[in-house]
């Protein structure tokens, strides 16, 4: 019998999984009847879809059987089942992009590792955390040909040919000495209540029962109980459910270890009938930054099961969140393309979205909760103001942001409630590092005057920002552009006048450097700072856009340097002529301005030379 080697990530996955989450072993089970749950969801819909499966004998359920003696523990459905080439697929390697990076994440901290694949759900591979061995016997829908695989969950797993009665899967688990304890009727139907009462289809118990007959002798009978509700969970009323119930059909749904930050209930009836019930995960899902994230909401027509894999289902900006979309107004048989054109999902869709920002804004008024999940999930709020220009409003006032006044963070909303009287602008600062925009020259008059500047230090804060002109009433202004000051003092023309000739002269020594070369009315203690020109994009702006390989359609864009006309060196600077003292300051100012918003200099070793050669003549 040929012997498979698992891919590497199968191999590192496995030997985490036995060893981060031990203390979690019994979520095995969940996972393999969640395995059996989808699996009858897509038979459920290809019996209703497609005529090649219409004469199938369809009655859904899942059975689990145990022997204490023997050390087994099996778990069966009659459910789509698998051939070989889907097992060497689903059982042998994790076919997706982002899987390596996660796992590399998954080292140190063992509770870390444990929340860590929670997010990424575990699924069959659980088993041996129980199992020294593992076989997993199925046949397909439609085929004849059953297949067996087996595997140790070390060194590797082996497939072949073999038997079963009808379509479906049966994995039997051969116990280790620490998972004999799940061979034990109470256990089982324990786990089963508390992770998979609301699995939509019934599960069975199979189980010996020793009672006394009428004559007082030992009577062994085989027993059959079903153990779960096998209801549409999010049909029940609302006002039939308690929190408990919502949280443990989260972690039936996600196979999330934690409980849902938020979970959002609606059941709509008239023009169009639907319900959703959709949750918010209290970490954000590893892959969700990720091109081939794994879409979080499941669709079902009428209870059955249509699609999980539908990424038109939400916005992009909400693939964190999870849950289910079931409308009674789409046909069974409704294709991937006609779901893309959908009017009736595209308004379910859009009521949603409205949905689930308006509990977002209600959330927001908590500020301790909120600031939990924009630590997670801020980023992509910031996704969805440059992208939903429908919803833009409402994101807006989801965004926070740090400032120059606050140790927390603030709303748009807030930063209004608290200007100065007579503002005219809201003004922002961007780059890379929350400590040196801070500290920024840039920000010097607006500290003395106590007007508030929002901290941008994300590096999609600049792209997203620059897409919003006004928050309401107010211009949104970024205190790096010539234009800014709007609410500072006005540098009067007599200085302006007396000034002409050092900036002329400066401008002439940088030469391509610089733009132009001005007196300022930002600047406080320092005694220079760059600026961009009002519709120019601003170098950490240029920087990325590098990166990102777009920057051969722009034209070289240059800063303006500001100088500080009550600063002592610009003082003393202006009673000079051009001399190499005076044009080694102008290039110090330069490259010290650059340096202070975290740029590079474009050469070090003549910034470094300079300042060794202003150090020895000062010493």
């Amino acid at each position: 019998m040929p012997k498979h080697v698992f891919k590497t990530e199968v191999s590192q996955l496995l030997h985490l999984i036995i060893h981060s989450l031990y203390s979690n072993k019994e979520i095995f089970l969940r996972e393999l009847i969640s395995n059996s749950s989808d699996a009858l969801d897509k038979l459920k819909f290809l019996t209703i879809t497609d005529k090649k499966f219409k004469d199938i004998d369809f009655n859904p359920r899942i059975d689990i059987s145990f022997s204490e003696q023997d050390k087994i523990l099996t778990i069966s459905d009659n459910g789509l089942g698998m051939n070989k080439s889907d097992m060497v697929d689903n059982l042998g390697t994790i076919a997706r992009s982002g899987t390596k990076g996660f796992l590399d994440k998954l080292t140190g901290d063992s509770k870390k590792d444990s929340n860590l694949i929670g997010q990424f759900g575990v699924g069959f591979y659980s088993c041996f955390m129980v199992a020294d061995n593992v076989e997993v016997l199925s046949r397909k829908a439609g085929e004849s040909k059953a297949y067996n695989w087996k595997s140790d969950g070390k060194t590797g797993f082996s497939i072949s040919n073999s038997d079963r009665d009808c379509n479906g899967t049966s994995i039997k688990l051969h116990l280790n000495d620490e998972g004999i304890e799940f061979a034990n009727r109470w256990q089982i139907d324990n786990i089963v209540k508390k992770y998979s009462n609301h699995v939509s289809f019934p599960i069975f118990l199979h189980y010996t029962d020793t009672t006394k007959d009428e004559n007082g002798d030992d009577k062994i009978e085989s027993k059959i109980d079903q153990m779960n509700e096998a209801s549409a969970f999010w049909k029940k009323s609302k006002s039939s459910l308690k929190e408990q119930d919502y949280i443990d059909f989260y972690k039936t749904l996600t196979n999330d270890f934690e409980e849902p930050m938020l979970n959002i209930h609606t059941q709509a009836e008239g023009t169009l009938d639907y319900t959703t019930l959709f949750y918010i995960p209290s970490k954000a899902p590893f892959d969700l930054f990720q091109s081939d994230y794994k879409a979080g909401v499941k669709l079902y027509v009428k209870r059955v099961f249509i699609t999980d894999d539908d990424k038109e289902l939400m916005p992009t900006y909400l693939r964190f969140v999870r849950g289910i979309i079931d409308t009674e107004d789409l046909p069974l048989n409704v294709s991937r393309e006609i779901l893309q054109q959908n009017q009736v999902l595209s308004k379910i869709k859009k009521n949603s979205v409205k949905k689930i920002l308006s509990e977002l804004k209600t959330l927001s008024d908590d500020k301790d909760k909120y600031s939990i999940f924009f630590n997670e999930y801020g980023r992509l709020i910031k996704e969805g103001v440059y992208q939903d220009f429908e919803n833009r409003d409402e994101l807006l006032d989801l965004l926070r942001y740090k400032s120059n006044k606050s140790d927390g963070t603030v709303s748009f909303n807030e930063y209004v409630e608290n200007m100065s009287k007579g503002q005219k602008c809201i003004y922002y600062i961007c780059g890379n590092n929350e400590f040196s925009l801070k500290s920024s020259p840039l920000i010097e008059a607006y500290n003395k005057k106590e007007i508030e500047v929002l901290i941008l230090d994300d590096e999609i804060d600049e792209i997203v920002i620059s897409s919003i002109p006004k928050y309401k009433d107010w211009d949104l202004k970024a205190v790096n552009k010539l234009d800014a000051g709007d609410d500072l003092d006005d540098v009067d023309d007599s200085k302006k006048d007396k000034f002409d000739p050092l900036t002329n002269k400066i401008k002439d020594i940088l030469k391509d450097k610089v733009k132009d070369v001005c007196i300022s009315n930002r600047l406080m203690d320092s005694p220079s700072c760059i600026v961009m020109d009002q519709n120019d994009p601003s170098i950490q702006m240029q920087e990325m856009m590098k990166r990102m390989g777009n920057m051969n359609s722009m034209p070289d864009v240059k800063p303006i340097l500001e100088i500080n006309p009550n600063h002592k060196i610009i003082s003393k600077m202006n009673k000079m002529g051009k001399t190499k003292k005076f044009k080694d300051t102008c290039h110090l100012l330069f490259d010290q301005a650059l340096l202070i918003e975290g740029l590079d200099l474009s050469n070090p070793s003549d910034f470094i030379s300079r300042l060794n050669s202003a150090l020895e003549k000062s010493l």
